[in-house]
């Protein structure tokens, strides 16, 4: 079926959520997908930081077909092999005790902001349940999870929110200091900002947040959802900048491309989640927990990670190069292999052209193009992503 016919059936029958691209992908391999011409792209976009092993990986695929013939979904009213084994991996990998599976990360926000609320409650009594979170954050579309979201445009239309959200810019200890007060319970925060601008903390940033939070009796809610599971070149974001969280949400990459999200918490916070309080009829299914505990394996190798970190010490370095040739290029901020490029103008073109000569980047906040490419990329591959770049910014 030709192009056009697909685009136009499934928008005549599906709702416009999304701004897609005229593009209709059919396979994947590696750091590239191919269409239903048969023309190669190599993606930078990486499911926006979910195929942190690229697409197809092998060990993944195999590891899911054989569940897949064993036992695909029971009711989490029983155990299963691959849940506890995924979630001992990640308490052995991470600060947490305690760990929650839904299905993406807006839902485990959700349940950290349930979690938070409810140990707070049990803690200190009923007044004791704003959260407070940042300007220019991201924490999904769900209505708690929008309500922690300190972008405005995502909100219109669907005002009023839920209360009990206060707002501080990112950056900004004093304003943070300034907003506790007794009916503060927590604060939730990306260390990294992905969707408002891959947006790093100043040198001591985070470590104030958790200063303030120990003080204040408040918990730290990290959300890594996106610069979780290697991305940065640490397992965790938040272990370049010394700091350890009280709850941390993580998703995207975790499966590789099927949906699975974890909500980690200390045993003293998690104690608050009982019987009847949450649950995820599919969180943590057999056979998604069989694909996050592979990809969990190579993510928290030490020698991957350090390649990744490698790998975004090359990248930085010819983007920064990229930026001399193109003074289009305001400003290039990132870690790892987590990019931002801020443009002097819109990005929309930019995306455009660099689609049509067989990249694919991603746009954020209007004048931000994204770079999210696998942690599997090779250093020829970054090459040709960053030379089409520059043919596209010409």
């Amino acid at each position: 079926m030709l192009t056009n016919d697909v685009i136009a059936r499934a928008d005549s029958v599906l709702m416009q959520t999304y701004g897609r691209q005229p593009l209709v992908l059919v396979k994947g391999q590696g750091c590239r997908v191919w269409d239903e011409a048969g023309r190669e792209y190599l993606d930078f976009v990486g499911g926006l930081a979910v195929c942190n092993l690229g697409h197809a990986h092998p060990a993944v695929t195999e590891a899911v077909h054989h569940q897949l013939q064993q036992l695909v979904h029971v009711s989490n009213l029983y155990y299963t092999l691959p849940m506890a084994a995924l979630a001992q991996d990640l308490v052995r990998l991470s600060f947490a005790h305690r760990v929650f599976f839904a299905n993406s990360g807006a839902e485990v926000n959700e349940a950290a902001i349930k979690l938070c609320r409810r140990y707070s409650l049990e803690r200190f009594g009923p007044n004791r349940h704003r959260i407070i979170s940042m300007t220019n954050s991201f924490h999904g579309r769900t209505f708690g999870a929008l309500s922690a979201t300190g972008q405005q445009k995502f909100w219109q239309g669907f005002e009023p929110l839920l209360p009990g959200f206060v707002f501080v810019p990112f950056n900004d200890l004093a304003a943070l200091e300034r907003a506790v007060d007794g009916t503060v319970c927590a604060v939730m925060i990306e260390p990294i900002q992905g969707e408002g601008g891959v947006i790093l903390p100043d040198p001591g940033y985070l470590a104030g947040v958790r200063r303030l939070c120990d003080e204040a009796g408040l918990l730290m809610v990290l959300d890594e959802v996106q610069t979780g599971l290697g991305r940065t070149g640490k397992l965790f974001a938040h272990e370049h900048f010394g700091v350890a969280p009280d709850v941390m949400t993580l998703a995207k990459a975790l499966a590789n491309g099927l949906p699975m999200g974890a909500l980690l918490a200390t045993a003293e916070v998690a104690q608050a989640f009982v019987p009847g309080t949450h649950a995820s009829t599919f969180g943590g299914g057999p056979a998604i927990a069989a694909a996050a505990r592979e990809v969990l394996r190579i993510l928290a190798d030490p020698d991957f990670l350090a390649e990744v970190a490698a790998k975004g010490n090359y990248l930085r370095d010819r983007l920064t190069e990229l930026q001399r040739r193109h003074p289009i290029i305001t400003t290039v901020r990132g870690v790892g292999l987590m990019w931002g490029l801020k443009l002097a103008r819109p990005g929309a073109p930019v995306v455009m052209a660099c689609r049509e000569r067989g990249l694919l980047v991603n746009c954020t906040q209007g004048d931000v193009i994204r770079l999210l490419p696998p942690l599997i990329v090779s250093l020829a591959e970054l090459d040709q992503g960053l030379d089409i770049l520059g043919q596209a910014l010409t």
